[in-house]
């Protein structure tokens, strides 16, 4: 699984923390930025993740800001993206359930280090259902 990941400056020192983890369980990765923790635009990362993500040069995405909103809102601009801001496991695990969730959103000012493990964890690990939820999902994008 390749993965990608963004984030802006609120998110960066737990971003660099999760491409360790990452590393460590053996996902090969996409780093789209900030690079360090100077104040910057969450909107000039996100959107190069939520491309990738889209015309599928990464097959999932993990972005990190703040509170998660302002990351999350910018990436589900893109009609292929669904992207869901998740601060336990049993939120990643139905976002990936119910909703095929493409890009895991943390708000990094809100959780730990350990409870983003927990999430990253369940997101990267739960399967969509499909079946009902497959009818629903096709619904998201304006046409």
């Amino acid at each position: 699984m390749y993965i990608g990941i963004a984030s802006d400056h609120a998110g960066f020192e737990m971003k660099q923390q999760v491409l360790a983890l990452l590393k460590e369980l053996g996902y090969d990765f996409k780093d789209f930025g900030t690079y360090s923790a100077d104040s910057c635009d969450y909107p000039d990362f996100a959107h190069p993740l939520a491309y990738a993500v889209e015309e599928g040069s990464v097959d999932c995405g993990i972005a990190l800001c703040g509170s998660g909103n302002g990351i999350s809102i910018t990436l589900n601009k893109h009609q292929g993206v669904r992207s869901a801001i998740c601060w336990n496991k049993e939120l990643a695990a139905l976002a990936r359930q119910h909703n095929n969730a493409n890009i895991l959103t943390l708000p990094a000012r809100f959780i730990t280090f350990e409870n983003a493990v927990e999430i990253i964890n369940t997101y990267l690990t739960t399967p969509f259902e499909g079946g009902r939820h497959q009818r629903r999902v096709e619904k998201i994008p304006c046409k």
